[in-house]
């Protein structure tokens, strides 16, 4: 690409209704209150489950790498409830290989899948007490936040980021930078 262009997107706040086409928003239920469709649908199946606390420091409010996991279900939500922003894109693994599309990629973890498309890159806000469930296949970027480090719970398995982590780089392939607007 010979010239990058940098597109701003305004953030939608992350809410159960606006976020359903990624996955979910797990919002604090009652203690005692019986296993629900309020609570994360997760699919952990491929391997062990990690959950962890991950330090993130200097996360800028752009991006232009976008990743997916195609075997797991992924959760994140900030320590403390405070403001980030996370770039996404829907799933778009292709389950069969369709014999010679040309948008169509064959990650290195074997999957096959397209590229996201610029247009349909979305920004959500997430504030307060609740984290996020991405699909499995959900592209995201992120989490980004204004501070200069944050801590995150981070749902996964043990070896996703090794075996099960595709990218994508609007930069390289699209000429395209992401920038989260906050006026």
């Amino acid at each position: 690409m010979s010239e990058t262009k940098i597109l701003k997107l305004e953030p939608i706040e992350a809410t159960p209704e606006s976020f359903k086409e990624f996955g979910q928003v797990i919002e604090p239920s009652q203690d005692g209150e019986e296993f629900g469709p309020r609570d994360a649908l997760l699919n952990l199946s491929h391997g062990i489950p990690r959950f962890y606390i991950m330090r993130l420091e200097d996360r800028a409010l752009e991006f232009f790498n976008i990743t997916h996991h195609a075997n797991v279900t992924q959760c994140l939500g900030s320590i403390g409830g405070h403001v980030w922003y996370l770039g996404v894109a829907k799933a778009s693994i292709v389950h069969a290989n369709p014999g010679g599309g040309s948008d169509v990629i064959k990650s290195r973890c074997g999957h096959f899948y397209v590229p996201p498309a610029v247009e349909e890159v979305r920004v959500f806000r997430i504030s307060g007490p609740k984290f996020v469930k991405l699909e499995r296949g959900t592209w995201h970027a992120g989490p980004l936040f204004t501070a200069k480090a944050m801590d995150f719970y981070n749902l996964e398995l043990s070896n996703t980021n090794v075996v099960d982590h595709t990218t994508h780089n609007f930069k390289k392939h699209n000429g395209v930078i992401f920038s989260i607007d906050q006026s």
